[in-house]
């Protein structure tokens, strides 16, 4: 009865199937989707790092960009990730409140707030880093070392027809 009912389901969905691919669209082919997916599928498993250790994506964010430099105004945070003014004003407050970064005055511009990791943010840092960098390797792994080369070099390629508006 198991065999009938996938028989069953598979004729079903041969007619809607059809209709899309005349369409000339289907959705799980279509490139923006798939990278989108893939994104949200590698955010998942890397959440459950952030997790583990009491902050959210947004806030890993804020830590490993500010992490590049002894410290950074929030305007470069937001023009170095995929986050507006707003998130990145929250996750920087969440992470100071929890002893793991710092906001300072930029001294030649008063309006400017800089961001600085402290020690434990350092340390949280390079922690998740680590945990960060195997699941890469893993991910990659799957990939011979000239695919990793010409994948990065397409994403690169794709980023910038997506900055210039393609």
């Amino acid at each position: 009865m198991g065999e009938r009912s996938a028989q069953m389901s598979q004729a079903a969905e041969a007619p809607q199937t059809e209709e899309k691919a005349k369409a000339g669209f289907i959705l799980s082919d279509f490139l923006p989707y798939r990278i989108v997916s893939l994104g949200h599928l590698i955010g998942r498993r890397l959440s459950d790092a952030y997790a583990a250790e009491n902050i959210t994506i947004p806030e890993w964010r804020v830590l490993a960009v500010v992490s590049q430099a002894d410290q950074m105004a929030a305007r470069d945070v937001v023009a170095l990730t995929p986050m507006d003014k707003m998130a990145v004003s929250r996750a920087a407050a969440s992470l100071e409140e929890k002893g793991l970064v710092e906001r300072r005055p930029d001294g030649r511009d008063k309006r400017v707030v800089l961001l600085a990791l402290t020690g434990d943010g350092r340390a949280l840092f390079e922690r998740i880093a680590r945990l960060a960098l195997d699941y890469e390797a893993r991910l990659i792994a799957v990939l011979t070392p000239e695919e990793r080369r010409a994948f990065k070099a397409m994403l690169e390629r794709l980023e910038w027809g997506a900055k210039v508006g393609c």
